[in-house]
């Protein structure tokens, strides 16, 4: 879950960093085996400079950044088959982290939803190879999209996570609009879905009891991941359809620290 910022007078352990197109995401151990990570606007820094041991960056790495170059993981260093080199750092991290926490021995294809500035929908198929994805804008973008191009709609204040509208059917302005732009997020979070587990392999059609399926030949053990910081809106209108989500909102930050080995933390790369 993410932290305001580090506990105060916590001895440094290390941290890593995934520099992403409109926050830099930050994570440390807990002391439990698990992370404590935080999402700042961009340049904030935490801790010292030795302490970073590892960093990604999604774009170009602003020069007074004095990130150090040596540490920086790149994407021939995570370990996701079939990668093109254009593939973003943190789909190949996303996706290569979800498929490496199946068990081992019986580890399906995943689909990996990260609803972040876009909406990444990236398939890494049961050998642990990349297997193509759909790219979108995610929530925030389309927002303000509507705002841009048209009169009357407002600018929505996007300080942090967006909240889903209670109401499904929102009289306010502001309210239909995330609750449409969420909606549709949704909506083609669950096409991608569908169209996963109705197949076998790449063109070899099948039906099956996943998720609003008829009942049939048996598919290809796909599961669904959520990550990214708007993925706690999306998720209850996902669970509504009753698509089988996994929400893992640390993805990235899980990998990068599994790569890099960070101290005091129990994730595991089989």
């Amino acid at each position: 879950m993410a932290q305001a910022g580090p506990a105060a007078g916590a001895a440094p352990v290390g941290r890593v960093l995934l520099l992403g197109n409109s926050r830099w995401h930050w994570a440390e151990p807990d002391g439990a085996g698990g992370l404590r990570c935080w999402h700042l606007p961009p340049g904030t820094a935490i801790g010292a400079p030795g302490e970073l041991v590892g960093w990604a960056a999604v774009g170009a790495v602003p020069a007074a950044a004095g990130l150090p170059t040596e540490r920086r993981i790149g994407l021939e260093q995570v370990p996701l088959a079939a990668a093109p080199p254009w593939l973003g750092i943190d789909r190949a991290l996303a996706g290569w982290w979800a498929w490496q926490q199946q068990p081992e021995g019986d580890r399906g294809g995943v689909l990996v939803a990260d609803a972040g500035t876009a909406l990444s929908l990236s398939r890494v198929d049961g050998a642990g190879a990349f297997a193509g994805g759909r790219l979108l804008a995610g929530v925030g973008l389309q927002l303000r999209s509507l705002a841009a191009g048209t009169h009357l709609l407002p600018e929505l204040a996007l300080g942090g996570a967006l909240a889903l509208p209670p109401d499904p059917w929102p009289r306010e302005t502001a309210a239909a609009m995330a609750r449409g732009c969420l909606e549709a997020a949704a909506a083609a979070i669950a096409a991608a879905w569908r169209d996963v587990a109705l197949t076998n392999g790449p063109g070899d059609p099948a039906s099956g009891p996943s998720a609003g399926l008829p009942a049939g030949p048996a598919v290809a053990p796909w599961s669904l991941w959520l990550t990214g910081g708007d993925a706690g809106a999306l998720l209850p209108l996902l669970q509504r359809q009753g698509l089988p989500v996994r929400w893992a909102p640390e993805l990235c930050l899980e990998a990068l620290a599994a790569l890099t080995g960070l101290a005091g933390t129990a994730l595991d790369v089989g």
